[in-house]
C-alpha cells in the first residue's frame, strides 16, 4: 500500500506545510515567502538575490541576505527532514521535493496527462485529470499577500488554471453535456469576464439546454462589455459562434466546433528548418523551459513562444534546436521563415508577403493564392487551422509583424525570435535570453578550437570568454579565428582583445561581426532613443539608476526610466536587479565607439555630446555626494564649488542609514567616474569629488582604495594649480598614509599641505595639517614634538568652533597622553572628543572615542570600568564603525572581560576580530589587535599563540616604523618567552623593549601590558 509522504507542501492557496496529519507552523512572513518561491520553481537552484527580491520586491534592508539565510536555516529546524527538503547548491538553495509531496507539481502533472489521454482520444480520463488538477487550487498563492514576485507567479498559475477549466469545458461540451455546465462557467466567468473562450462556451451551453435567446444575449454582453473596457470588439471566433446560433447551425447539436472554410489540402511533411548546430552549447535550462511550454500546452489556441535577446545572443540557434526536438510531435509541416527585422538593407517583410511565402512553402499553387493582401493573410490562416506543425518566424521587428499570421483554434506551436520584448502578442510565452553561463562559454569555445589546444592553456580560454562578454556570437567568432589561425595561441587573442578601442573589430570573421549586429538594434531606434544610448553609453560604472540616467540625458526621472525601460526591451541595456540598469561589455564597447564622432557614425574626434553628458556626470555626483556625506559625516566642511549647469534630481536621502546605502551602491561608480574625470583632464571636479568619496571609503576601510583616490587627487590638484585644491588633496593624502602605515609620505604631505595653508592664510587647513602631522609623529614614537602640534590644533579648531575636526584631535590626543602616563588628561579629552561626536550625531567618531577612553581606562586598571564602556559601544550598530575599528573594539572587550575573569565567553570576540576582512588593509590597527590579542592569550596561558600574535606584530610594526606598537610587541614576546622557559630570549626581548619605551619617554609603571 502506498504511503502518504510524510511531509507535504499546498501552495496553490494560502501557504500550508503538513507532517503527517499534523500542521507544521513555517515562521513569519519572511519564512513563509522564501519557502514559496522555493517551491514555485521545484528542483531549481535559487540564488540569495532572487529570494531577496522575492521577499521585499524592491525595498529589501542592507540585511536582507542575511535574514534570508535566516529564514531558510529556520525552516530547516521546524521542517522535519528541513535539510534535505531544502537545499544548499551552489549560490544558493534549492526546493528538493517531489510530484507527491507538492501540489504545484501535482497540477503540472495532471495537466500533461491530461493534453496526452486528449491526444489520444480518451476523453474521460482525460476529463478526470483536469478535474483532479483544476480541484487542487485554494485560490491565489500565499491568498494574495506574496508581493510582487509571488504575486506575478500567483497570476501565472492563474493563467494556467483558467486554460484547463476551459479546456474541462470543452471536453464535457464534446461529451454531449449542456444545461448542466451553465451554472460552472457562469461561475467561472464572474472571476474572469473578459475571457471569451469562456463566453463562447456558455452561448454553445446555454444554445443546446434550448436557451438561444439567452446565449444571443450573452453575446451582446460581452460585446458590450469588451468596447466599454478595452475599445475592441469580439473575435472571430465568438462572432462566428454568433453567427451559427443566429441561424441555427446543425453543426451546433454536436460535440464538434463549427468547420472553418475549406481550405487547400496539404499532403506530406514539409520542412524549412535551418540545420541545427552539431556544437549546440548551454542553454539548457531555456531549452528545458521552452519544452515545457510545450509540454503543459492546453487550450485551443496556438501555443506561442517568444524568444528575446540581444543581438548574438542565439536566439535563432535555440528555437532551431527546439524545433528539430519537437519535429515528430507536430508532423505535418516545420516551416522556418526570416521576417528580416534586423537584416542589412532589407526591409522587414510585411505579413502578406510572409503569409505568401508560408504558404508556398505549404506547396500551395501560386494560382491557389489571392492576389489582394487579406485574402493572401485569411488564406494562411485557414490553412494553419488544420494542420499540426511548428511555425518558427525569425528576426521579427514587431508584434505588428506577426499577429496577423496567427490563427485560432490551432494545434500549430509558433516559435518567434526578436531583439525586442513582444510584450503585446497575448497569451505568449516568454523566453528571454542573456549572456551564457560561464562553463557554457568556455564549452563552446573548447567544442570550436578542440580540447588539446584549451586544455594547453586553461586561464586564457577562461579570459578569451570573458572578454567576449559570454556572448554567443562573439565567442564563435573568437573561436573560429583561433581555428583559422593555428598559430596563434589563446593568450595572443586574448591579448589583442583587452585593447577596448579595437575589441568589436577583432570580433569579425567573414559575414558575421558583433559591430554590424549590434548596430543594426541601434540603427532600428528612433533619432531620441539613438542619442539617449549614446549618452548611457559614457557612464564609466557597472550599472546605474534612473537619477544617474536622468543627469547624463538630461531629462527628468521619470522620462530617463521610460527611456532606459524601452532600451531594456530592445535588449540593449541589461537589468540584473530592480532599479538598475548595466550596458553588456561588448554593449558598452560600441556606445563608446559611437561617441568618438561629431555624427555618431564613425570613429573620431570625442563629441562634445559626450562630454556634455559626462560634465553632468560629475555634477550630479558631486551634488548627490555631497548630500550623503551631509547626513553621514556631520559637522564636515565643504570646500567652495561653482554651481552646477543644472539641478540635478537626487534620490530621496533622509537618514544617515539610508545615505550609507546609497554610498554602498555608487562607492565603486564614483571612483569610476572620478577614474573617467582624470583622463579627460577635468580635474577640479575630480579634487572636489575625491574629497567626498575619501570619507565612505575609510568609513568602510577600503584603505588601498583610500590611498590610490588621495594620489589621484593630488595629481589632478598639481596640474590645474589651485593653490587651495592642492592643500586639500595632500592633507587627505598625509590622512590615507598614515593609516595604511605609510608614515614619512604622510608627514611629507602633512607638511606640505601645512605650508600652503599658512601661504593662503587658510586657519582651518593650518589647524588640520597640524593635527595629521602630530597623529604622524606620535605614531612614530615621537611624542615630544608630536604633543605640542596635537594642542596646538585642537585650540585652533576649537577657535574655529570646527567641532568634528577637534573631536577628531582629542581622540588623537587622548592616545599620546595615555602612552606618557598623563591619565587625567587622557580622559578629559576622550570624554570630550565624545560628546562633540554626540553633539554633532557623528556616530562613527562617538564610537572610535569610546575605544579610546576604554583604552586608557584600562592603562589605570579600572577594568570594570573600561569594560562598561565598551559594552556601551558594542550596543550601537557595527555598520557605524569600519572594519579595522570594530576589531579593535571587540578585542579591547574580550580584553577586559577576560581580566574579570570571564574568558571563555569571550574568546569569540577575539577570534572574530583576528578574522575581520580589510584588518590587513589597516596595518596601523593590526598590529594593536595582534598585540592586545597577544596579551589576552598570554593571560589565558596559550603562550605559544601570544607569541606568534606578538611576532607577528613586531614583523609588521617595524617595517612600517611603528615605534610604539614595535616596543609593545617586543614587551609580549618577552613575556611568553618567559612564560614558555626560554629565560634567555625573554631576558634579550625585554632588554630591547624598555630601552624603546625609554627612548619614547613611555613609563614603565604605566604600559598597556600591566
Amino acid at each position: 500500500m502506498r504511503q502518504t509522504p510524510p511531509v507535504r507542501f499546498r501552495i496553490l492557496g494560502s501557504l500550508e506545510c503538513w507532517d503527517g496529519d499534523e500542521r507544521v507552523h513555517v515562521g513569519g512572513p519572511v519564512s513563509e515567502r522564501v519557502l514559496v518561491t522555493l517551491l514555485l520553481e521545484p528542483q531549481r537552484v535559487l540564488p540569495v538575490h532572487r529570494l531577496v527580491e522575492a521577499v521585499w520586491d524592491e525595498d529589501a534592508p542592507a540585511t536582507a541576505a542575511h535574514q534570508v539565510r535566516k529564514a531558510v536555516a529556520e525552516l530547516r529546524q521546524r521542517i522535519p527532514d528541513g535539510r534535505t527538503l531544502i537545499a544548499t547548491d551552489g549560490p544558493g538553495y534549492r526546493a528538493a521535493v517531489t510530484p507527491e509531496q507538492l501540489d504545484l507539481l501535482q497540477f503540472t502533472d495532471a495537466l500533461r496527462r491530461a493534453r496526452d489521454h486528449a491526444a489520444a482520444g480518451l476523453t474521460a480520463e482525460a476529463t478526470a485529470l483536469l478535474r483532479e488538477a483544476v480541484a487542487l487550487w485554494r485560490g491565489p498563492v500565499l491568498s494574495g499577500n506574496g508581493g510582487a514576485v509571488v504575486d506575478a507567479a500567483s497570476a501565472s498559475l492563474e493563467e494556467r488554471r483558467m486554460t484547463a477549466v476551459e479546456q474541462l469545458f470543452d471536453l464535457r461540451l464534446e461529451a454531449g453535456e449542456g444545461a448542466e455546465l451553465v451554472a460552472g462557467i457562469r461561475e467561472a466567468i464572474g472571476g474572469n469576464p473578459l475571457r471569451e473562450t469562456l463566453r463562447g462556451q456558455l452561448m454553445l451551453a446555454l444554445y443546446r439546454s434550448g436557451r438561444q435567446a439567452e446565449a444571443l444575449e450573452e453575446y451582446g454582453n460581452i460585446r458590450a462589455l469588451l468596447d466599454e473596457e478595452l475599445g475592441i470588439q469580439p473575435g472571430d471566433a465568438l462572432r462566428e459562434l454568433h453567427q451559427a446560433i443566429l441561424r441555427n447551425d446543425p453543426s451546433l447539436t454536436v460535440a464538434a466546433a463549427p468547420s472553418p472554410a475549406a481550405a487547400p489540402a496539404v499532403t506530406g511533411s514539409r520542412s524549412t528548418l535551418p540545420y541545427d548546430l552539431r556544437d549546440f552549447t548551454g542553454r539548457e535550462e531555456e531549452l528545458h523551459k521552452l519544452l515545457g511550454f510545450v509540454e503543459g500546452a492546453t487550450g485551443s489556441g496556438p501555443l506561442i513562444i517568444a524568444i528575446d535577446g540581444m543581438g548574438g545572443s542565439g536566439k535563432t540557434s535555440l528555437a532551431v534546436r527546439a524545433a528539430h526536438q519537437l519535429a515528430e510531435q507536430y508532423p505535418d509541416a516545420q516551416l522556418h521563415l526570416d521576417l528580416r527585422g534586423y537584416t542589412p538593407g532589407e526591409e522587414p517583410l510585411a505579413p502578406p508577403a510572409a503569409a505568401e511565402a508560408l504558404l508556398r512553402m505549404l506547396g500551395i499553387p501560386g494560382e491557389r493564392i489571392p492576389d489582394d493582401p487579406q485574402g493572401r493573410i485569411n488564406l494562411w490562416r485557414s490553412t494553419m487551422t488544420k494542420h499540426r506543425m511548428i511555425l518558427l518566424l525569425d528576426n521579427v521587428v514587431d508584434e505588428a509583424q506577426v499577429k496577423p499570421l496567427l490563427a485560432s483554434p490551432t494545434g500549430t506551436v509558433v516559435l518567434i525570435t526578436s531583439r525586442a520584448l513582444l510584450v503585446d502578442l497575448d497569451a505568449a510565452h516568454s523566453v528571454s535570453l542573456g549572456t551564457m553561463a560561464p562553463p557554457d562559454s568556455v564549452a563552446l569555445i573548447v567544442g570550436i578550437i578542440g580540447e588539446r589546444r584549451a586544455e594547453a592553456e586553461p586561464s586564457a580560454v577562461a579570459d578569451l570568454a570573458d572578454l567576449a562578454g559570454h556572448l554567443p556570437l562573439a565567442l564563435r567568432i573568437a573561436a573560429a579565428r583561433l581555428r583559422k589561425r593555428p598559430r596563434w595561441t589563446v593568450r595572443y587573442l586574448v591579448d589583442r582583445l583587452r585593447d577596448d578601442t579595437h575589441r568589436l573589430a577583432e570580433l569579425s570573421a567573414g559575414e558575421r561581426s558583433v559591430e554590424v549586429t549590434l548596430r543594426l538594434s541601434y540603427e532600428g531606434l528612433g533619432a531620441d532613443y539613438r542619442k539617449s544610448f549614446r549618452l548611457l553609453g559614457q557612464y564609466p560604472g557597472a550599472d546605474l539608476d534612473v537619477y544617474t540616467a536622468a543627469a547624463l540625458l538630461d531629462l527628468g526621472v521619470r522620462d530617463a526610466e521610460d527611456v532606459l525601460e524601452y532600451l531594456l526591451d530592445m535588449h540593449l541595456v541589461q537589468q540584473h536587479e530592480p532599479g538598475r540598469y548595466a550596458f553588456h561589455d561588448l554593449v558598452r564597447s560600441f556606445a563608446l565607439l559611437l561617441s568618438h564622432t561629431r555624427s555618431s557614425g564613425g570613429t573620431g574626434e570625442f563629441s562634445e555630446e559626450a562630454a556634455g553628458a559626462v560634465r553632468r556626470l560629475l555634477e550630479f555626483s558631486l551634488t548627490a555626494s555631497d548630500a550623503a556625506c551631509d547626513l553621514l559625516f556631520p559637522g564636515r566642511v565643504r570646500m567652495a564649488r561653482p554651481a552646477p549647469s543644472f539641478r540635478p534630481e537626487l534620490a530621496p536621502l533622509s537618514t544617515p542609514e539610508a545615505a550609507r546605502d546609497w554610498f554602498e551602491r555608487e562607492q565603486d561608480s564614483l571612483l569610476a567616474a572620478i577614474a573617467l574625470a582624470f583622463r579627460r583632464g577635468l580635474d577640479r571636479e575630480v579634487a572636489l569629488l575625491a574629497a567626498n568619496v575619501v570619507f565612505h571609503l575609510d568609513l568602510r576601510g577600503r584603505l588601498d582604495d583610500f590611498l590610490a583616490l588621495c594620489r589621484t587627487a593630488l595629481a589632478a590638484a598639481r596640474r590645474l594649480n589651485e593653490a587651495d585644491l592642492l592643500r586639500l588633496s595632500l592633507s587627505n593624502l598625509a590622512v590615507a598614509c598614515w593609516k595604511r602605515g605609510r608614515f614619512e609620505d604622510g608627514i611629507a604631505a602633512a607638511v606640505e599641505a601645512h605650508e600652503l595653508a599658512v601661504e593662503l592664510g587658510d586657519r582651518r587647513g593650518q589647524a588640520k595639517d597640524t593635527g595629521v602631522l602630530g597623529l604622524l609623529l606620535a605614531t612614530t614614537g615621537r611624542f615630544d614634538e608630536a604633543l605640542p602640534r596635537l594642542e596646538q590644533s585642537i585650540a585652533l579648531k576649537r577657535e574655529l568652533g570646527a567641532e568634528r575636526a577637534e573631536s577628531e584631535s582629542l581622540s588623537n590626543v587622548s592616545g599620546v597622553y595615555m602612552e606618557r602616563g598623563c591619565f587625567e588628561e587622557a580622559v578629559s579629552a576622550a570624554t570630550r572628543s565624545i560628546e562633540l561626536a554626540r553633539t554633532l550625531g557623528a556616530s562613527e567618531k562617538e564610537l572610535v572615542g569610546l575605544t579610546d577612553l576604554a583604552q586608557v581606562q584600562l592603562a589605570m586598571g579600572e577594568v570594570a570600568t573600561a569594560a562598561r564602556t565598551l559594552a556601551a559601544a558594542r550596543e550601537r550598530a557595527p555598520g557605524a564603525l569600519a572594519p579595522a575599528d570594530r576589531a579593535l573594539q571587540l578585542v579591547l572587550s574580550a580584553e577586559a572581560e577576560g581580566r574579570l575573569g570571564r574568558r571563555q565567553q569571550v574568546l569569540s570576540w577575539v577570534e572574530e576580530a583576528l578574522a575581520t576582512k580589510g584588518l590587513e588593509d589597516a596595518p596601523v590597527r593590526e598590529v594593536t589587535v595582534w598585540n592586545t590579542a597577544g596579551r589576552f592569550f598570554h593571560r589565558d596561558g596559550d603562550h605559544e599563540r601570544a607569541l606568534g600574535l606578538h611576532r607577528q606584530a613586531h614583523v609588521s610594526a617595524a617595517r612600517l616604523g611603528h615605534r610604539v606598537e614595535e616596543a609593545y610587541a617586543l614587551d609580549g614576546i618577552a613575556r611568553a618567552l618567559a612564560a614558555l622557559g626560554d629565560a634567555e630570549g625573554a631576558a634579550e626581548r625585554g632588554a630591547a623593549a624598555e630601552e624603546a619605551f625609554r627612548a619614547m619617554g613611555i613609563p614603565g609603571r604605566f604600559r598597556r601590558a600591566d
